[in-house]
This record gives structure tokens, sequence and C-alpha cells, in this order.
């Protein structure tokens, strides 16, 4: 039988840290075209099994993206569990070659299943709805500065509101214009936005970022997302249930989706209410409101089936 070979890949803007198990194997490229070919062509001469590389903000992509057109298992991770992995087997100091090591033992002993990785087209409305997301952040902090700005400084942040006013507009139109070109994003956004409460920033933050809406299912896509209690327990103690950890911009999104259709989707607004009346905290009925409309969405992506509120 062929060995198994672990690979984990520590990104920069400029270089690439290597490192493999179970052999010692280190070395460093150029994260550029020359140094991704190199790394493709050396991974595949050492037949790697699974190649983990750690979110860095879009400097992982090309050389995940040739890596996985190659045939290659690979794995983008979250910066916070490889931290976490780290600390739990003793290792407090970080470096390039540190972290690239442990990535390395996280394939090897966590195995984290490979998924594909989101094409050209998603890639792109993933990064207009994350711009959007920066641009929205950046326009409430200035309305907030505006409220207690001195004389002098406001004509400069009004100005800048109104230049970040018209960047927002021109993220919608491109959004808008992404969602057109597409008649499967098309119709998905359709089916989505059939649902009482759910717009279209909830709708396009859920196609851009939430790819395996439709292919888990309740359970799964509840974990993803960060909206599935978690215990608290130990021994005879029985601590509160929170949320916790998930994908933190789809739960803002689909917070305040929920916050809407408490008021104008007749299912989850009878759900919310049931629950206030049974005693339950404003914001625990509203979290297992999300949660319910999670559920319902990810039913009906998975069957293609909009909106029916007998259905649902």
């Amino acid at each position: 039988m062929a060995p198994t070979i672990f690979v984990g890949i520590d990104v920069s803007k400029d270089t690439l840290d290597i490192a493999v198990r179970p052999s010692a194997l280190r070395w460093q490229l150029a994260n550029d075209d020359a140094g991704i070919r190199d790394l493709v062509s050396r991974l595949a001469e050492l037949s790697a099994t699974l190649v983990v590389l750690e979110a860095t903000g879009g400097y992982e992509h090309p050389a995940a993206a040739a890596l996985a057109g190659a045939g290659a298992g690979v794995v983008i991770a979250n910066p916070r569990q490889i931290r976490d992995f780290a600390r739990a087997t003793g290792q407090l100091a970080k470096t390039d070659a540190i972290d690239a090591g442990i990535l390395a033992l996280f394939a090897e002993r966590v195995r984290p299943e490979p998924r594909a990785l989101p094409d050209e087209a998603r890639q792109m409305l993933e990064a207009l709805v994350t711009r959007r997301r920066q641009v929205t952040e950046m326009l409430v902090a200035e309305k907030n500065r505006l409220g207690h700005a001195r004389r002098p400084v406001r004509r400069g942040i009004t100005a800048h509101i109104r230049w970040l006013e018209r960047q927002l507009s021109d993220v919608d139109r491109d959004l808008d214009e992404a969602i057109r070109q597409s008649p499967l994003w098309r119709s998905q956004d359709d089916l989505l936005q059939s649902v009482p409460g759910v717009g279209p920033i909830t709708s396009r933050t859920l196609l851009a970022q939430l790819p395996e809406l439709g292919l888990l299912d309740r359970k799964e896509i509840a974990a993803l997302v960060g909206v599935a209690p978690l215990a608290r327990d130990s021994g005879t103690l029985r601590g509160r249930r929170t949320i916790w950890g998930g994908r933190a911009t789809v739960r803002a999104v689909l917070y305040m989706a929920t916050v809407a259709a408490a008021r104008c989707n007749p299912l989850i607004r009878i759900f919310y209410q049931r629950l206030r009346a049974a005693g339950k905290p404003a914001k625990v009925a509203l979290i297992a409101c999300m949660r319910k409309l999670l559920t319902i969405l990810n039913a009906m992506a998975r069957t293609h089936t909009p909106w029916r509120p007998a259905h649902a």
C-alpha cells in the first residue's frame, strides 16, 4: 500500500512554508505562480494524501485552487481551530515554520474531510458580499462619528459618508448583475427570497458563504452556521445551552432575517410567540427561530420547493 502523506502549508502574502508528515521534510517557496507550480509538482511526486492550509484572507486561494485542480485533497482550515489544536499539543510558540508543522500534524491526527473549493463565480460573489459588509461597517462607523464630531471635521466626514453611500450602491448593482448573469443563482435567489423575512442581502450571503445549503441535514447545517445549542454539562451540573462558533457573517444576516420573520412570517411568528408564552427569554426564542428558519431554507434548497406555509 502507498504511504499516507500529510502536508501542512502556512500561507503568507509572499511565501509558502510546507511541512510533511510523517517525514520531517520542510521547505519554503514563493507565493507566486512559479512557486505554486513547483509546489504542485513536488506534492505530486510525494503522492500527498491530504493537504491542509490555514485561511489567511484570500492569500491561500491560488495555491489551494492549483492543488485541487491537480487532484489533491485540500482543506482550508479555520485559524482558530488550528490555534486551539496547537495549544492542545503544548505548542505555544508561533512562527511560519512551526505553523506549517502544526497544520501537517492537524491533517494527520484530525483528518478533516476535503470539500470542493468554490469556483471562480462563487469566489467573485463572495468577494462582493464581503465588500458590501465592509462598506456598510465603515458607513455605520462614520455616521456614529458624525454625531459627536466638531465643526472643522464634519465636512470631511459628511463627504466620506456620501462617497461610501455611492460605493454601497455600486456594490449592490454589481451583486444584482452577478445574480442575473447566472440562471442557477437567479433561481436560487428567487427561491430563498420567497420566504417572508428573507431579503436580498440574506439570500446573497447564503449563496456566497453557505454553499452547503441544501446538501447537509438539519443538524449538520445548524452546527455549521453556529445556531445549534451546545451542552455545558459536568457530572450532576447541567449548564446553560449556548451557541458558539460557526460562520459569524452568515449568522449575523440570519439573525436580522429572523427578527423580520418574527413579525411578517406567520410560521416563525407563531413559533416565536409559543416559545415566549412558555417562558423562554426573547433572545433564546429568537435563536430557536433562527435555527427553524435555517432548517426551512435548507429543506427548500434541497428539494427546490418554493415557500408554502402549510408545507413548511
